[in-house]
């Protein structure tokens, strides 16, 4: 699963020897990757995130951050570490908490607790440094609120950024274009009905939520999350209904729903959504595979958003996201990595299929592998409005034809297809493209190859 790359790099003024990881969930194995952040800049995933120092721990040791890269999801590349040494707390420190990042104006601001007590910033010109503390001092200093004054997140809205920080009560303020300052004293933001790890039945009004609060946007409301529970709300600053939790008993495949935390596999999720080539992610914590609260893993898994608005319960696995095995029974149509054009629908029967299918729209299923021994793809559960073709295409849309559906007629009923494929590799990137006249033409749940 890993190979060392000996490439010896000098980043925020300290030397590393960054290796390239190729993984599934865990993203990053047995490395102690966690509290992770995912943002996209240049078409490369870039996780911000906290780093356990060992499986022995028997605390939280954190002695620096990290950030690694990624141009799939699958294969990660450390591409930069910041030292405390490096910030205005000037000394070596254990306690490196959770970060996030913003980009404004050719610069990324790169923000940082110190423990569970105050928030930094530093500056670079890339994603990955190096990086200069603009301040010398605390941008959200420990007397600020009410709350403490760590576990930040950047959200941006129309040009805007906010930080959002806390725990039990978060607090929210807009920040200045310097993106080193605030705009506005931090508000507190109202959750009607809260419920979290340590609140299971709502009635826990000292620890209603969790630490390590996060924002994103969807469809024009705003989630507020921590961990796996959230609220939305139709303004950024609220007042945010609750609506409840993105996993439960059944979200784990075999082997990955023990260990967990001491409140149960509800607790200690920090993570953040984010979306990329229209697909919606979640990336969190995990030590189902480390077995200790100590020593956290990275996993990521595939977010869907039902027709009110409510997230959808997550999948927990070893397969990960971006890349897919053929000898599994079926793969779901919705977890691709690449749509244009095509969105995913809520089924009637349960699940999620593809839907609003037109002319030329296409999806891409990225590394998958095991298919030398494979010579057709089944497309389960297809219901065809139109006449229509889905050609099958390596890597692009524009890529070597593959194989073609047959013109599939008008199917008023859910109804399973298939289409020859001689020529498959060990390992492909495959591209369904659906060609047809009209709009709407058809709705596909899932697919197999065999």
């Amino acid at each position: 699963m890993k190979s060392l790359l000996t490439i010896v790099a000098f980043v925020t003024g300290i030397f590393f020897e960054p290796y390239l990881v190729q993984a599934q969930n865990p993203i990053v194995p047995n490395v102690g990757l966690n509290d992770p952040h995912i943002h996209i800049f240049n078409d490369t995933a870039f996780v911000y995130a906290s780093h356990d120092k060992s499986i022995h721990n028997t605390g939280f040791v954190m002695e620096n951050w990290w950030i690694w890269s990624s141009p799939d999801l699958v294969t990660w590349t450390k591409r930069s570490i910041l030292d405390p040494a490096q910030t205005y707390i000037g000394i070596p420190f254990t306690s490196c908490w959770a970060t996030d990042v913003g980009y404004k104006n050719g610069k990324y601001y790169w923000y940082f607790s110190e423990k569970n007590q105050q928030t930094g910033v530093v500056v670079g010109n890339t994603p990955t440094g190096p990086w200069k503390d603009p301040l010398g001092k605390p941008l959200l200093k420990s007397d600020l609120t009410s709350t403490d004054e760590y576990d930040i997140a950047i959200f941006e809205d129309q040009g805007s950024h906010y930080i959002i920080f806390g725990v039990w009560d978060y607090y929210i303020a807009k920040l200045n274009d310097d993106m080193i300052s605030l705009a506005e004293k931090p508000r507190k933001l109202l959750i009607n009905n809260p419920h979290g790890p340590y609140n299971l039945d709502g009635k826990n009004k000292e620890m209603p939520t969790d630490d390590k609060p996060f924002v994103h946007k969807h469809n024009g409301k705003f989630y507020l999350s921590w961990g796996v529970f959230y609220a939305v709300a139709d303004n950024i600053y609220g007042p945010y209904h609750y609506k409840g939790a993105i996993m439960n008993e059944t979200s784990f495949a075999k082997g990955y729903d023990k260990p967990t935390w001491p409140n149960g596999f509800l607790q200690g999720r920090h993570g953040s959504f984010f979306e990329w080539h229209n697909q919606t992610y979640f990336a969190y914590c995990d030590i189902s595979q480390t077995g200790n609260r100590w020593f956290r893993d990275t996993f990521i898994s595939y977010l869907n958003y039902k027709d009110n608005g409510e997230m959808a319960v997550i999948r927990v696995d070893g397969v990960g996201v971006g890349q897919y095995d053929s000898n599994a029974p079926l793969i779901e149509a919705e977890d691709y990595f690449i749509s244009s054009g095509i969105q995913k629908k809520e089924n009637k029967n349960g699940g999620f299929v593809l839907g609003e299918i037109n002319d030329g729209d296409y999806v891409i299923y990225a590394n998958v592998k095991n298919l030398a021994d494979k010579n057709e793809i089944i497309f389960n559960y297809v219901r065809a409005k139109k006449n229509i073709t889905i050609e099958i295409r390596r890597n692009t849309p524009n890529g070597e034809l593959l194989g073609v559906c047959d013109t599939i007629g008008l199917l008023e009923t859910q109804t399973n297809v298939v289409a020859k494929l001689p020529f498959l590799g060990e390992s492909e990137s495959i591209c369904l493209v659906f060609r047809g006249k009209g709009i709407d033409l058809l709705q596909l749940d899932s697919f197999s190859f065999h």
